[in-house]
């Protein structure tokens, strides 16, 4: 979460001609991209390692194979959970006509992940060359038919909520009911379950299950066991954490990160 106000750097593209320009870039664990936006459209993919981008709404947890939409204007950071591939390509407001206009992770298929790997090594691509107009058309259908994955936590502003959600981010396996909770925060659980649906659209547990698997992600990423993952992040057991796991990205935590 962004407690505390930051500096908004502008990184502006240098590149004024080309429809999109890209950047290829490897990054150490632990490694953290200051608070900053752009005056282009990104998507960032990650083929190796999981990346958690975070704005003012919220929070998306981006794991290998998977890439985050960020539209322009939109500040952000990006922290790296184990050593991270990042391979970005950066779209004119015109060309993402038609895109998203807010965060959003989404899968990414073979065909894709080439198409982001091809236009990364040619640096830039142009309208006025006519093989790179007809790549960015193949790319531009591939986003536009991409399944959205639900690998977001949306960040909370009520001071009450963001009592609890301060507890979470310290230790996710906190297992204090929310009974209990309600004691800290100052309202009756009653209030916090309406709270939590007029913010952000979900349950005090939906909320809660969506931070511990986002935690147990980074945890994987970092070398962490699944059973200490899970442990770690909050889940009773293992295979609760890998049902969870799989339902969400379709596999076991084990073979995801075999890919």
């Amino acid at each position: 979460m962004l407690q505390k106000r930051q500096v908004e750097v502008l990184d502006r593209s240098g590149d004024r001609k080309s429809a999109i320009t890209t950047l290829t870039r490897d990054y150490p664990a632990g490694h953290t991209i200051p608070f900053h936006f752009h005056d282009r459209d990104q998507l960032v993919y990650a083929s190796l390692g999981v990346m958690t981008v975070r704005t003012r709404d919220g929070t998306w947890v981006v794991p290998p194979h998977r890439a985050v939409w960020i539209p322009a204007e939109i500040p952000h950071t990006i922290a790296m959970s184990g050593a991270v591939a990042m391979r970005t390509l950066y779209l004119t407001s015109r060309l993402a006509k038609g895109l998203p206009r807010e965060c959003c992770v989404i899968s990414v298929s073979s065909l894709l992940k080439e198409l982001i790997l091809y236009a990364c090594s040619l640096r830039a691509l142009k309208k006025t060359v006519a093989w790179q107009e007809q790549l960015m058309g193949v790319i531009l259908h591939q986003l536009k038919t991409v399944q959205m994955l639900p690998l977001q936590l949306p960040h909370l502003s009520d001071p009450r909520l963001v009592r609890i959600s301060a507890i979470y981010i310290k230790d996710p396996s906190d297992d204090r009911t929310l009974a209990q909770l309600c004691r800290v925060s100052g309202a009756s659980k009653r209030s916090i379950e309406r709270l939590f649906q007029r913010e952000i659209g979900m349950t005090f547990g939906r909320w809660r299950q969506q931070l511990r698997l986002m935690q147990g992600m980074r945890l994987l990423a970092e070398g962490a066991k699944v059973t200490d993952a899970a442990v770690e992040s909050g889940y009773s057991t293992p295979s609760a954490f890998i049902s969870m796991f799989k339902k969400t990205l379709g596999m076991t935590p084990t073979l995801y990160f075999k890919k």
